[in-house]
């Protein structure tokens, strides 16, 4: 049936394939079908060039496509993963991490190495050296939603 369909459709096959791959990005979003179908494109531009060629088999498009799909992974990560890294704001979405160096006045006291501040309208669970409430302490380092604090 698809080799069937391969031939029918020669390299247009391609192309159909990589605009319904394309589509469906729109979707669903998520970078994830974006690169198969940039590997399909290019097999469709591939195909124009060798279609009727006696190499250029549904097997060798099969595997050019799997090779430019995954080369096209590799790059988008690279790519996407450098915008990441020259973010002006790299801990906008670490709320916790944008405490560390902020002083607050502890509400609960620190009992057992455990007790609870208030910063900005939030209760957050805090760590540190036991202390009494009403103690000045500042943050030295969030562990996911926990604090450690020591005196301020």
């Amino acid at each position: 049936m698809l080799q069937w369909l391969v031939d029918q459709l020669g390299p247009w096959s391609w192309w159909i394939l990589a605009l319904s791959l394309l589509a469906a990005e729109l979707v669903m979003p998520g970078m994830f079908l974006v690169w198969f179908g940039l590997g399909a494109l290019l097999t469709g531009l591939l195909s124009l060039a060798l279609w009727g060629d006696f190499f250029w088999s549904w097997q060798a498009q099969t595997i050019c496509f799997i090779a430019f799909s995954l080369v096209s992974i590799l790059l988008g990560r690279r790519l996407l993963r450098d915008d990441v890294a020259n973010s002006d704001e790299p801990l906008l979405n670490q709320r916790s991490a944008n405490l560390v160096g902020r002083t607050a006045t502890l509400e609960e006291p620190i009992r057992e190495g455990r007790g609870r501040i208030k910063l900005d309208g939030t209760w957050w669970a805090v760590q540190g050296p036991d202390l009494d409430s009403g103690t000045r302490v500042m943050v030295m380092s969030a562990r996911g939603q926990d604090l450690m604090v020591d005196i301020a």
